[in-house]
C-alpha cells in the first residue's frame, strides 16, 4: 500500500482529499503540526507528498527543500497561485507535478497515480496495472476502483489482466481462452461467458460499471 503524506492547512480540503485517496486504497496521513512537517515526514516515511504552497509559518517551498535534502519521494504541489512563476519555482525546487486549486478529486487522483507510476513502476518495484480508474494488484489479485475493492477469482483476474494489458483494443474470446489455457485453467466458451459476467459485476461494485464492453462477434474491450 502506498503511503501519502498530505500537507494542506485548509481542514475541509485536507479531509476531502484524504477520504477520497483512502477510498482508492492509499494510506493517507494528514499533517498535524505545520511547524514540524519534516519530523512528521521522516516518521511516516511516505511514498508521496502532497504539499500546499501557502502554509502557516513556513511555506511549501521551504518544506520541499527540506524533504529533498533527505528523500527522493515525489512531491505533488497544490496551490491556488497557479501562475507560471509558481509552477516553475515548484518544479525547480524538486516538485514532480503541480495541481491548481480549485481542483477535481478525480483529476488529483489521476495525477497521484501518474506520479507514483513514474517514480516506482519504472524501477520495477510496483506490481500494478492501471486503466481508467481501475487498479489491478498483480500480486494480491485485487481490483480497486473509486468505490472500493474486490477480490477476484483466478480466472477473473487473468481475464482482467489480459484486457488491461490490451486496454483500448478488442480482445477476442479465442485469445482469452488461449491465455487462460496457458495457465492450465479449464475453460470453454460457456465458462468464459460466466467469468466475464462475474467480472463485470465486480467492476460495477467498485464503481467501474460500463468499463467492460462486449463487441458483438469480436470479443471484449476495456473502454
Amino acid at each position: 500500500m502506498y503511503k501519502i503524506f498530505l500537507v494542506e492547512d485548509d481542514p475541509v480540503i485536507s479531509r476531502s482529499v484524504a477520504e477520497h485517496l483512502s477510498m482508492w486504497g492509499y494510506e493517507v496521513r494528514e499533517a498535524g503540526d505545520f511547524t514540524h512537517i519534516l519530523e512528521e515526514f521522516l516518521e511516516f516515511s511516505p511514498h508521496l507528498v502532497i504539499l500546499d504552497i501557502g502554509l502557516p509559518s513556513l511555506n511549501g517551498y521551504h518544506w520541499c527543500r527540506e524533504i529533498r535534502r533527505r528523500s527522493k519521494a515525489p512531491v505533488l504541489f497544490l496551490s491556488s497561485a497557479s501562475d507560471n512563476l509558481n509552477i516553475v519555482t515548484a518544479i525547480e525546487l524538486g516538485g514532480d507535478d503541480f495541481v491548481a486549486k480549485p481542483f477535481d478529486l478525480t483529476v488529483l487522483t489521476a495525477k497521484v497515480q501518474a506520479v507514483l507510476r513514474r517514480a516506482y513502476s519504472l524501477q520495477g518495484s510496483v506490481n500494478l496495472l492501471e486503466h481508467g480508474g481501475a487498479l489491478l494488484d498483480l500480486g494480491a489479485e485485487l481490483l480497486t476502483g473509486p468505490q472500493g475493492k474486490s477480490e477476484l477469482t483466478k480466472n477473473e483476474f487473468r481475464i482482467l489482466k489480459v484486457l488491461m494489458e490490451n486496454a483500448g483494443h478488442t480482445v477476442s474470446r479465442g485469445d482469452l481462452m488461449v491465455r487462460l489455457w496457458e495457465s492450465e485453467s479449464f475453460i470453454d466458451d460457456n465458462t468464459l461467458t460466466v467469468n466475464v459476467s462475474r467480472l463485470r459485476k465486480k467492476l460495477e461494485a467498485v464503481g467501474l460499471g460500463g468499463m467492460l464492453a462486449t463487441k458483438k462477434g469480436q470479443g471484449y474491450l476495456l473502454d
